[in-house]
């Protein structure tokens, strides 16, 4: 199935590694041109299509990265698998806490990840902490090629500079949605914006003032983004803008010590309000199809894949292959080869056990396989230990396969936002003292969700729904999304002891975990590029 719905293409990433090559916020990735062509110059802008084509290049970056093919590397020294942006974010959300068991410890970084004893020198956190960044200096680079004096000395047209202006807004978000990723996972990040030299020495901004960055620059562009639901798929609009601002705010006791949950109301009500949709079938989000199915009226911002044009290592092609089941062998039924990457994940038992009550037997959330495994998982590598999911689908909502030949590369989206989390979202922030929510609507976006997952109890009132119900759910419904290790932050159940998981702080059991693991250490080889750089708490 080809999905090229946004033009991101090898040349638009190839414009963008050639043109940024020495910014500052990146120089200890050395990242470089992978091809000998010219560099990017003013013959390019010849074009007014140019500008599209390189706000691509912002966008591909998300889903990319290198210039040839999907194991290449446009950062030197991080591979493709520890530098795709969903997966490492997928890694550091997801495989961190209590859901998800990776195989494969050989595997660079994923047996201190998931074993919660990671040092500065991990590369998956270094593979996070350079994407993001390389997406940052991408933006300004767009941001700096389409100034008021650039578009006047290449007389570009009116008509033109109305879009130009949209797609200056959309890289100002890209921009701040990278320094959202940097807030949540490190608390710190190199900071730069268009207005910078590309080899100065960037300053550092704290949590407190990525918060406010990001609060007051994804306010000022609003106006300037399309509406939800009217830009081709993979593009961002203003429900993205609002989706990351509910988030941060959401958020915001473990950001700046404020509660700021009528805020996320008020952004919640936003987007409930764009014209989004819940997908008919729950499964739908996480099938090949998911830009044309019902999930398209669903997923807010997807992170894009595909096997033809963008073939890449990323969280969906890790979790259809990953997700076959050693004994199984079950890779026909999500579209993938026979077997898979041979039980490369499986699920920690504390998960399997949010749908042991029998109102979930029939849940279409539930695609746990138990088979005749042990539910416990006593040694990782034992890859028939543990049972295993069949969330992601590299098959479409009617069963047609994918468009790689070799049924490795995922035409399914990451959906990165989506409508189901704003409905939890709503009804959290309502729970914690948010002004602004109506109680009966908290209990009808509940009842949503179990309605259309086929769930009997879906008559839920408002006495029904806590706090504790709230991250369950959350887990339910949201598993496997990258939301999860920021969700028990959030609810205090990440570090400490209260709620431990297999294999949580390296005991088979669980152990607690001291609370500066809260936050990630800042790579040792950024700290070394950046004397304004410092180490965080505890390591």
């Amino acid at each position: 199935m080809m999905k090229k719905i946004f033009k991101i293409e090898k040349i638009a990433i190839l414009f963008l590694v050639m043109v940024v090559g020495l910014s500052s916020c990146t120089k200890d990735l050395d990242i470089t041109p992978q091809d000998d062509q010219d560099l990017l110059g003013e013959e390019f802008f010849a074009s007014e299509n140019a500008y599209k084509e390189l706000l691509a290049g912002v966008y591909a970056n998300l889903s990319l990265t290198g210039v040839d093919g999907p194991g290449s590397s446009n950062i030197d020294g991080l591979d493709a698998g520890t530098s795709q942006f969903g997966r490492v974010l997928l890694y550091l959300q997801t495989l961190s806490a209590d859901q998800m068991i990776w195989s494969y410890e050989n595997d660079p970084g994923t047996r201190e990840i998931q074993r919660n004893i990671w040092s500065a020198d991990d590369p998956i956190i270094l593979g996070m902490f350079g994407r993001s960044h390389v997406t940052i200096a991408f933006a300004n680079n767009f941001l700096r090629e389409t100034t008021e004096a650039k578009l006047d000395a290449r007389e570009v047209s009116a008509s033109k500079r109305a879009e130009i202006a949209t797609y200056r807004a959309e890289a100002r978000l890209l921009r701040a949605m990278s320094y959202y990723y940097m807030m949540d996972l490190f608390g710190q990040a190199n900071f730069s914006t268009e207005e910078n030299e590309i080899n100065e020495i960037s300053e550092v901004y704290n949590r407190t003032q990525l918060f406010n960055f990001i609060e007051s620059e994804l306010k000022a562009i609003e106006s300037d983004l399309l509406e939800p639901m009217a830009t081709e798929h993979g593009r961002a609009s203003k429900g993205v803008a609002w989706m990351i601002l509910a988030k941060i705010y959401l958020n915001a006791e473990v950001y700046i010590g404020e509660a700021k949950y009528t805020e996320c109301i008020d952004y919640c009500n936003k987007i409930i309000g764009g014209g989004y949709s819940l997908a008919s079938n729950y499964l739908h989000n996480f099938m090949a199809d998911n830009n044309t199915n019902s999930a398209a009226s669903e997923i807010i911002f997807p992170l894009i894949s595909d096997g033809t044009f963008t073939k890449n290592y990323g969280p969906t092609t890790v979790m259809t292959n990953g997700a076959v089941g050693s004994i199984e062998a079950n890779g026909a039924n999500i579209g993938v080869s026979a077997g898979g990457w041979g039980g490369a994940i499986r699920l920690r038992e504390q998960f399997v056990a949010l749908f042991d009550p029998s109102i979930y037997n029939n849940d279409t959330r539930n695609t746990i396989i138990s088979g005749t495994r042990p539910r416990t998982i006593t040694d990782i590598s034992d890859r028939d230990q543990g049972y295993i999911l069949e969330k992601y689908s590299s098959l479409t909502s009617t069963g047609a396969a994918g468009s790689d030949p070799g049924l490795t590369f995922s035409d399914t989206d990451f959906p990165l936002f989506r409508l189901a989390d704003v409905y939890l979202m709503y009804a959290e922030a309502h729970l914690r003292g948010g002004a602004g929510a109506n109680a009966a609507d908290v209990a009808n976006y509940i009842n949503e969700l179990r309605t259309r997952a086929n769930n009997p109890q879906n008559n839920l009132t408002i006495s029904d729904i806590t706090l504790d119900f709230i991250i369950d759910e959350r887990a339910r419904e949201l598993h496997w999304e990258a939301h999860r290790r920021q969700d028990l932050i959030r609810f205090g159940r990440f570090t400490g002891g209260s709620y431990n998981w297999a294999f949580k702080g390296n005991g088979t059991n669980g152990i607690a975990l001291p609370n500066h693991l809260k936050l990630y250490p800042i790579p040792a080889a950024s700290l070394a590029s950046n004397p304004n750089l410092t180490q965080n708490t505890g390591y």
